[in-house]
C-alpha cells in the first residue's frame, strides 16, 4: 500500500511539474520545474529498487539541468530572463495545441499496437545484467549506437552554445 501511495505522490509531482515547466514564461522557473520532473523520475526508479538507474538519473540530469542554467544565463538577455519579452500569443496557441494532440495520438496508437504492452505478465522482473547488456550491446536491440548519436548531438549543442556566447562578447 505504501508503494502505491508513494507512486501516486511522485506521479502528481511529475505531471504538475511538467505542466508548469511548459506553461511558465520565465526560463529559470521552467528549468527548475524540469529539475523537479527529473527528481520525480529518479524517485520512481528508487521505488522500483533500481538504485543504480535512480542515482544515474540524479547525477546525469541534475548536472544537465545545471548546464541549462548556465547557458540560459549566458545566452538569454536580462529582459527575457525577467519575463518581460516573452508573452503567450493566441496565434501560436492553436497550432501548438494541434501539434501536441497529434503527438499524443501517435504515441497512443504506438502503445495500443505494441505487443508487449498487452501480453506481458505483470510479475516479470528484468535482471539488471540484461538491462546493462541491452544498453551497451550493438546487436539488434542494443542501444550503443543511439547513445553515441546522442553524445555527438549534445557535444554539437554545447559547441554551438559556446559559439553563440562568444559572438555576443565580441560586439
Amino acid at each position: 500500500m505504501g508503494n502505491i501511495v508513494m507512486f501516486i505522490i511522485l506521479a502528481v509531482v511529475i505531471v504538475a511539474s511538467a505542466l508548469l515547466c511548459v506553461t511558465t514564461t520565465r526560463i529559470m522557473r521552467s528549468a527548475t520545474f524540469m529539475l523537479f520532473v527529473l527528481f520525480g523520475v529518479a524517485g520512481i526508479y528508487f521505488l522500483l529498487d533500481y538504485t543504480f538507474l535512480g542515482a544515474a538519473q540524479i547525477a546525469v540530469y541534475a548536472g544537465g539541468v545545471t548546464m541549462i542554467y548556465v547557458f540560459a544565463i549566458q545566452l538569454v538577455s536580462k529582459r527575457t530572463l525577467q519575463g518581460l519579452e516573452e508573452k503567450l500569443k493566441a496565434s501560436r496557441l492553436i497550432p501548438g495545441a494541434m501539434a501536441a494532440l497529434a503527438g499524443l495520438l501517435v504515441v497512443g496508437l504506438i502503445i495500443a499496437k505494441t505487443v508487449f504492452y498487452s501480453s506481458a505478465p505483470s510479475n516479470v522482473e528484468v535482471p539488471m545484467a540484461e538491462i546493462g547488456r541491452a544498453l551497451v550491446g550493438a546487436g539488434k536491440y542494443g542501444y550503443v549506437l543511439p547513445f553515441e548519436f546522442i553524445s555527438l548531438f549534445l557535444l554539437a549543442c554545447i559547441i554551438g552554445g559556446l559559439i553563440v556566447a562568444r559572438k555576443e562578447e565580441q560586439k
